[in-house]
């Protein structure tokens, strides 16, 4: 049971280290500049690796004591990889547009998430009783409900901390976390603004190999606080689970907390390196 490992090679691999041409940054963003390179800023993965380190361990932190991560990150680079890690780690996420209160009016939002299982249940349930306009209806606003609020329908509260990946574009979900005093983990590009985030992750937000690594981290680092909650309450994290990977339509079938102790169990039974 351990923080997962990543490499300075590896980071520089996935381009980490570029941020924008340099008239695009944000003067704030100076201390985390190594220099310039062909008129683009280079941040410096000195920094970088401690304070992804740094993160990690508040996400194992926070997931060990019951905590809930949410996973927020809506451009096209980031989307996918978004939901795929969250849903791995059991996790929570916003992968399209951030709805304005998603945080700050929870309970507009929970009145939302309720409508959306309403509806579930009802094309489940009454498929041959509805008449194929009615069908039609219901699906549509399923759909538009489920692509805004389906990775926070099983969240049952306020996150305990968020993970965000480009600060610039999710400037919303960044305001609504600090008017709560949620702790924030971000993603910091050169054209970046780093106030207001908790735990400052410097690196590129825009490559799609950087931006795998963090979600593939952060998304272990929650496995690993799993565990460590597991093995504080005592409960057997291998037991009378089949080696190998969860089946993916399993997952996609599966309660949220079904999921992360599915999460768990895979990772315990992986052998070690």
């Amino acid at each position: 049971m351990a923080l997962p490992t990543f490499t300075m090679r590896q980071l520089l691999k996935a381009g980490v280290h570029f941020g924008h041409v340099v008239r695009r940054w944000n003067p704030r963003m100076a201390p985390y500049i190594y220099g310039t390179r062909n008129g683009i800023h280079i941040i410096d993965l000195d920094q970088s690796v401690p304070l992804l380190y740094r993160a990690m361990k508040e996400v194992r932190s926070v997931v060990a004591n019951g905590g809930r991560v949410l996973f927020v990150g809506t451009k096209r680079q980031a989307s996918e990889k978004i939901a795929e890690e969250a849903a791995r780690c059991g996790q929570h996420y916003v992968n399209h547009r951030w709805l304005g209160g998603m945080l700050t009016n929870w309970q507009t939002i929970s009145r939302s998430i309720r409508r959306l299982k309403e509806l579930e249940e009802q094309l489940a349930a009454e498929q041959t009783l509805l008449t194929k306009k009615e069908t039609l209806q219901l699906t549509r606003e399923r759909d538009k409900l489920e692509r805004a609020l389906g990775g926070i329908k099983d969240m049952g509260g306020l996150p305990d901390i968020l993970f965000v990946i480009d600060t610039n574009r999710e400037e919303l979900a960044i305001k609504e976390a600090i008017k709560l005093n949620i702790p924030i983990i971000a993603i910091l590009d050169s054209n970046s603004d780093p106030e207001g985030i908790t735990y400052p992750i410097s690196g590129n937000d825009d490559a799609i190999r950087a931006i795998g690594i963090y979600c593939d981290l952060i998304s272990g680092a929650v496995i690993d606080g799993l565990q460590e909650e597991r093995r504080v309450s005592g409960d057997d994290v291998g037991a009378d689970v089949e080696a190998g990977e969860a089946d993916e339509k399993a997952v996609a079938e599966t309660p949220q907390k079904a999921v992360a102790e599915q999460a768990v169990a895979t990772e315990a039974e992986k052998p070690k390196p």
